[in-house]
């Protein structure tokens, strides 16, 4: 009885690293978030590269390279399409942070371990300019950036 407890928990660890696995890599509504980041931040004279997405349930992280600069824009799907409502570095890899934009625990820890999985299947160089975007920036309806109080 302990050995097919073992063998269903463990099976079920290796399932859900796999769907985790999947939804970045290749998750289908990466294509639509690629466009709200395009629509608010890409250039002629810089393009923005957006890869790799991470998604989980209404809430995805987004990294982002342009030009020299890079970091990470945590979206949320609202009526059909995807809206920025963050735009930081590092501080996307902190559930904590999450949790704060009104992500519940369970979603945000699982949406945070993906994006690391992801890092960890991106080249190096690419994830150290993920870092690169200091402060935490909130996005208003219209993606104006808004500084980001700390309370």
């Amino acid at each position: 009885m302990k050995l097919l407890r073992l063998f269903t928990i463990a099976a079920a660890v290796v399932l859900t690293a796999a769907g985790a696995y999947a939804e970045w890599r290749d998750p289908p509504q990466a294509s639509a978030i690629r466009h709200a980041l395009m629509a608010a931040f890409d250039k002629p004279e810089q393009r923005l590269a957006v890869e790799p997405v991470a998604v989980v349930g209404d809430h995805a992280v987004a990294s982002w390279t342009q030009g020299d600069m890079g970091g990470r824009a945590l979206l949320r799907l609202k009526s059909g399409t995807w809206t920025i409502i963050l735009c930081a570095g590092d501080q996307l890899l902190d559930p904590n942070a999450l949790i704060h934009a009104g992500i519940a625990e369970v979603s945000a820890k699982q949406l945070v371990a993906i994006v690391k999985d992801a890092g960890r299947q991106t080249p190096p160089e690419r994830v150290a300019m993920f870092s690169r975007f200091e402060g935490l920036v909130s996005m208003d309806d219209h993606s104006h950036p808004q500084p980001h109080q700390k309370h």
